[in-house]
């Protein structure tokens, strides 16, 4: 790709401005329709480049065609996909977006702040320590009030540079190559209305990992618990003897995980978790909701009955009360599908040389599209598209690293075609 001017920065800066927050709560698809404002000008950028086969369906889901170059006729068809949302947990609205050119080592100081008695964001190199590896390179930020969104709008940039590339370069030879941008993905249900028929595509990579020159094959399995306790409601002034609190049977749930382990916060590497992400009601009734993850199924179903386990020693002192427990499942590891289609990791490890870099595999504790979309019948694993610190006001991705991004998804493409 030399003398190639890129452009995943320029569209980057563009997409991050707009406001793709998705909201957990939502029982639409999507869960906010400011998706599709993005989404929207994807499609018309894609047509902007000659793209004839691109689509924005009712459910906000981009599709696209870059037409095959090759003339061998058994070049498996390659789908790259990347979200527009950006997480619930910090606004994504009014992003500032902040080049740091060159940047030199020091501690980076974030401007704004929501009001002058807050403290101003700094994203110190010893709680960041990937950054080492960017002395000299240009760092991209939000201002210090905002998520910047290179989760996953470095990834979406990414493949739109590519496919830009691709089409300014036909003598580069690729098979047939499906585009495909998801809304939800934050909220566990960025596959949920994906027609995989229509995708029509044999493989597939999400581009939504972190560190430069990483392969995450393998993620965690997930499920999602809901209790739902009813309590003993009687007025407060005559209540001795007869009210059962639902809203203290969930706090004593709540106070029975143990505090130095089974918890986000105590764990890492391939240890799963319980962890309690929302709790609403009153002393008549209270809800739960849990995440559980973990790499295998066995430890995903260990700690279901742990919880269940809890609640009914819980319950055991409230005996007017009672509670249901729902388990929901979210997705499970890909590793197990993946492992059935080596070529799918083996080429983009490939593509991850060919652009000079050294690749890795790893293990993410957490999900991507990937995860479903691979159960779904696209073994799809994750390549890394620079993303750091997401979910947080001090995110920040690198200009080089997002241009890395761009020549392993060429590279990807190539890889498939030469190997056919």
């Amino acid at each position: 790709m030399e003398n190639y001017t890129f452009t995943a920065v320029d569209r980057f800066l563009r997409y991050v401005r707009i406001d793709t927050q998705s909201d957990p709560q939502s029982t639409t698809n999507p869960s906010t329709e400011k998706q599709k404002d993005l989404s929207r000008l994807l499609v018309q950028e894609l047509l902007d480049m000659g793209v004839t086969d691109v689509e924005l369906d009712e459910w906000g889901y981009v599709y696209a065609t870059i037409p095959a170059t090759t003339d061998k006729a058994n070049v498996p068809t390659i789908c790259f996909c990347s979200h527009v949302d950006t997480s619930p947990d910090v606004t994504g609205a009014g992003v500032k977006p902040i080049i740091h050119e060159r940047w030199n080592g020091a501690d980076i100081s974030l401007p704004d702040r929501t009001n002058p008695a807050d403290p101003a964001q700094v994203i110190r190199v010893a709680d960041h320590p990937d950054l080492l590896d960017q002395i000299g390179n240009d760092i991209i930020t939000a201002s210090g009030t905002t998520l910047l969104g290179a989760d996953n709008k470095a990834g979406v940039a990414e493949i739109m540079d590519a496919a830009h590339y691709l089409l300014t370069h036909p003598g580069v030879k690729h098979g047939r190559i499906r585009l495909l941008f998801t809304p939800d993905e934050e909220v566990g249900r960025g596959t949920e209305k994906v027609d995989i028929q229509k995708l029509g595509a044999d493989f597939g990579y999400t581009i939504d990992g972190e560190s430069l020159g990483t392969l995450e094959d393998e993620t965690f399995s997930a499920d999602a618990v809901r209790i739902q306790i009813q309590g003993v409601s009687t007025h407060p002034g005559f209540a001795k003897g007869k009210l059962e609190n639902a809203l203290k049977i969930a706090a004593d749930l709540l106070a029975s995980l143990p505090k130095e382990a089974l918890s986000p916060e105590t764990t890492d590497e391939k240890d799963g978790f319980v962890h309690p992400t929302r709790l609403e009601g009153n002393q008549d009734q209270a809800v739960l909701e849990f995440i559980i993850r973990d790499f295998t199924e066995a430890g995903l179903h260990e700690k279901e009955t742990y919880l269940q386990n809890q609640l009914n020693d819980v319950l055991a002192g409230y005996p007017g009360s009672k509670a249901d427990f729902v388990v929901k499942q979210q997705y499970r590891n890909m590793k197990e599908v993946l492992d059935q289609h080596p070529a799918v990791v083996d080429n983009a490890l490939e593509a991850i040389r060919r652009a000079g870099l050294s690749a890795r595999r790893r293990s993410i504790r957490g999900g991507t599209d990937g995860s479903r979309l691979s159960f779904m019948g696209l073994p799809c694993p994750n390549i890394f598209a620079g993303e750091h610190a997401f979910h947080s006001r001090q995110e920040w991705v690198s200009v080089q690293d997002m241009q890395k991004a761009v020549e392993v998804i060429v590279n990807v493409a190539r890889v498939w075609e030469e190997r056919a």
